[in-house]
């Protein structure tokens, strides 16, 4: 049903090409690693088509290519695990519990830290807040979150005793309101992001784990941003909880991780009640086992934690220095020609942060990942991400990213636009994202728009999908992060 409509332009004119990168953007002409899809064709509305410009890696990245060509090797030996004699079985098995020792490898996990695989960050979070340590069937402390925090990190600890901390304009200010609010007492966990999912801003990981274990407290990262684009070390850094997903990490199948100390999660309650969890179960009570089986209750998803962790050694053995210059590049330049369009504005949160290149901000262990928030003055974020798609081929998030304390205080109620890259990306992506706001501010849409189905869409849109996917272009669905 049709709500709304935006008229096009009297004219359309093509946009003129952005200013050429110049050396220190040389890094970012290619991209740093092949991933799957890389080449695709999207169909533009106003004829003909364009390479696929996924500036969309911080909600799903494309897979690896090596991870592709990996998944396709094994496939032939998928089987069921654990309970399994076949040959294939031994074989998945294997596969799977090797996974475990790559992850904790990935991270530089403690010997002994439990690997869990669940079905992403969210469910890795939702399994914590359930082991979550009682005396007496009450919780011996509260949760301390920030408010600047994705719903996966925000929503699970409003189940349990909680507190809550608004971030200061700065992240050294922010520091200290931690340090202030955990220094009353009676926390026992403090979850944070590793890097936001809005902004791409990195929190001092390092400092705010010193800071909860001084007072008494663990600390459970979300790193769900922060992996694909940051090596993490849980033990140096000595964070106790580790969680994040495979499929922001070029992995496919969805499947998430939980690392950390064994004591809470081997006490806490079952994730998942089922077969493979029990060590006894009867008619009307169970004993239940301890590691990771305790909570991965029924059959795992095999091929997304070989995915996964093919991934994660893949990620690995990437030059440090090359892969942040890489991303270094893509994101200044991307940066740069934004603040350049009049009526476009970048968004951060922290004064002392460094918007424009991932090099470090002001406390040791911070700076930015490939992410960039922004909005276009006098456009709907919903109509700018549909203009993108529709007349330029170029893929990005609009809408309020499962943040919606944060779009709020950013003066964002409505949403606003996120492009993100990653190994795949190449400066081209960034070139043609900025020329086409250049074409929106100078002549407006080429098109046409309306709502349907809470999304704005090209109006009378032709255009078809693959024979084998739904020829439904724009209607599959309202996204569920919309103001009323």
């Amino acid at each position: 049903m049709t709500t709304a409509i935006f008229p096009a332009a009297p004219e359309f004119h093509a946009a003129t090409e952005a200013g050429r990168p110049g050396g220190r953007h040389a890094i970012a002409g290619r991209p740093l690693a092949a991933v799957t899809g890389a080449e695709i064709q999207a169909p533009l509305i106003t004829g003909g088509h364009a390479r696929y410009a996924n500036l969309d890696y911080g909600a799903s990245a494309p897979a690896l290519s090596v991870v592709s060509a990996y998944l396709n090797e094994i496939l032939p030996y998928y089987a069921s695990v654990h309970r399994g004699a076949g040959y294939a079985s031994q074989i998945s098995t294997s596969v799977y519990e090797n996974a475990r020792d790559i992850v904790r490898d990935f991270v530089n996990g403690r010997p002994d830290d439990s690997v869990i695989f669940t079905r992403n960050t969210t469910d890795s979070l939702n399994l914590l807040a359930g082991c979550l340590p009682l005396r007496d069937g009450r919780s011996t402390g509260e949760v301390l979150y920030l408010d600047i925090e994705h719903h996966a990190n925000l929503l699970p600890w409003q189940n349990v005793p909680h507190r809550s901390v608004v971030a200061a304009p700065t992240l050294a200010a922010t520091v200290d309101r931690l340090r202030d609010e955990l220094a009353r007492g009676g926390v026992s966990l403090l979850a944070v992001t590793g890097a936001s999912n809005v902004t791409g801003e990195i929190l001092p990981i390092r400092t705010l784990a010193a800071l909860a274990h001084e007072y008494g407290a663990r600390i459970v990262v979300d790193a769900a941003q922060l992996a694909p684009h940051r090596r993490i070390d849980i033990a140096t850094d000595d964070v106790d909880y580790l969680a994040f997903s495979g499929h922001k990490l070029y992995a496919p199948f969805g499947t998430g991780v939980l690392v950390g100390r064994t004591d809470w999660l081997d006490a806490g309650t079952p994730h998942l009640a089922g077969g493979g969890a029990v060590r006894d179960a009867r008619l009307d009570s169970v004993s239940w086992t301890t590691g990771p089986a305790r909570h991965e209750g029924g059959s795992p998803n095999v091929l997304g934690a070989a995915a996964l962790a093919r991934a994660t050694q893949v990620i690995a053995a990437l030059d440090p220095e090359q892969w942040q210059a890489h991303e270094d590049a893509i994101r200044s330049f991307l940066v740069e020609g934004l603040q350049g369009i009049d009526g476009v504005t970048v968004h951060r949160i922290f004064a002392d942060s460094s918007p424009a290149s991932s090099s470090g901000g002001e406390l040791p262990g911070t700076g930015t990942i490939g992410v960039v928030n922004f909005s276009v003055e006098g456009y709907d974020a919903g109509l700018v991400a549909a203009y993108l798609s529709a007349e330029h081929g170029i893929g990005l998030r609009d809408g309020r990213f499962c943040a919606h304390p944060l779009l709020k205080r950013l003066g964002l109620p409505a949403g606003s636009l996120r492009a993100s890259f990653g190994l795949g990306s190449r400066l081209e992506d960034a070139e043609r994202l900025l020329a086409g706001l250049q074409q929106l501010r100078q002549t407006g849409l080429g098109w046409d728009y309306v709502v349907d189905a809470g999304r704005w869409v090209p109006a009378n849109d032709t255009r078809s999908y693959p024979h084998w996917a739904p020829n439904t272009p724009g209607t599959a669905g309202a996204a569920p992060c919309t103001e009323d």
